[in-house]
């Protein structure tokens, strides 16, 4: 896409670009640069012209972009986020990834939404997708490793995910197993993985993620236990370039876990963000709920929790949940 190639040469660049050498990279005339340019500044990018000079991006901007250009331009990676589809609406990322991913798309495709109509959460829980808010995307895989392994996937977009909103915006976030990620006890992340099998083989796998950024009127429901990242961070967050900052961080966790397709080599790392560790929890199994102590997660990605007599359960995600025995968290 013309106008994403162009985008990414003036971020990277940092300074004028002639037409000339646009043409000359894109194999483009200066008719296409020249509406490209145009289609940009619609777009709300502050591109400066000057003759003999050429193009300089200027990166100041009071309103967020967020568009597929703005996306795709920022994404550093091999795989992960290297195809991406954007909807200012939709139903729901994780179906179109579904259509998409039976259509062919390739391994690590991108769908990214402004807004959903018909968001869910794990155990077809609604999500609330309003626009202009949050980040919704959904990233397909098509991994050749056995079924059995695939949920370990949410656990490693969620240590990916944490580690982005510790290092990159110094927050103290933490993981709930299995699939949110929380900021002082309060959730700002959700996650829901689907596979589609074929004869006992992976076909894809996609892993819908729901954040919360933007200040925000919740649910009365979920009011107490939810929290938006523009509450707690000290700077305004980029949508986009957060996004971004996901990618890479999962394309690096992805292949650390395929190194052994368990939690091993991520295991310290991840018990290190566990709000769970060492804490009382409730597990509500549908056999039966009963109450523990979280020690971690094993190489298999499940939360091992010690009863009262002592002896260690190990808890498969699955359709079970954990809580904590006084609260969310």
């Amino acid at each position: 896409m013309m106008k994403t190639k162009i985008l990414t040469l003036l971020r990277e660049q940092k300074d004028y670009v002639s037409g000339q050498q646009l043409c000359e990279q894109f194999g483009v005339s200066r008719t296409a640069v020249w509406k490209a340019i145009g289609q940009l500044r619609k777009e709300g990018y502050d591109i400066e012209a000057i003759s003999n000079k050429g193009y300089r991006l200027r990166e100041a901007t009071d309103a967020e972009i967020y568009s597929k250009s703005e996306i795709a331009s920022r994404i550093q990676t091999k795989w992960a986020g290297q195809k991406v589809y954007f909807y200012d609406e939709i139903g729901s990322t994780n179906l179109e990834a579904k259509r998409l991913a039976e259509a062919g798309a390739p391994h690590g495709t991108l769908v990214v939404a402004d807004m959903q109509t018909a968001g869910r959460g794990r155990r077809g829980r609604s999500w609330i997708s309003p626009a202009g808010t949050n980040i919704y995307f959904t990233i397909l895989l098509k991994p050749e490793f056995a079924p059995d392994q695939a949920s370990m996937l949410t656990l490693v977009i969620a240590h990916a995910i944490t580690k982005v909103f510790r290092d990159t915006l110094g927050l103290t976030a933490g993981i709930k197993w299995p699939n949110d990620v929380v900021i002082d006890g309060r959730k700002t992340c959700g996650i829901l993985t689907e596979m589609s099998l074929e004869q006992n083989d992976i076909q894809y796998v996609v892993i819908g993620v729901g954040i919360n950024v933007r200040k925000q009127e919740f649910a009365p429901e979920i009011a107490e236990r939810a929290i938006a990242l523009d509450e707690v961070s000290a700077r305004p967050v980029d949508r986009s370039r957060l996004l971004a900052d996901v990618m890479s961080r999962f394309e690096k966790d992805y292949e650390t876990f395929l190194r052994t397709c368990s939690m091993a080599s991520l295991q310290d790392s991840y018990n290190g963000m566990l709000v769970n560790l060492d804490r009382e929890v409730c597990v509500l199994d549908p056999a039966g709920e009963y109450r523990g102590i979280a020690r971690g997660i094993n190489e298999r990605g499940e939360l091992i929790v010690e009863l009262k007599d002592k002896s260690l359960r190990n808890v498969y995600a699955g359709e079970v949940s954990v809580r904590g025995v006084y609260g969310y968290v």
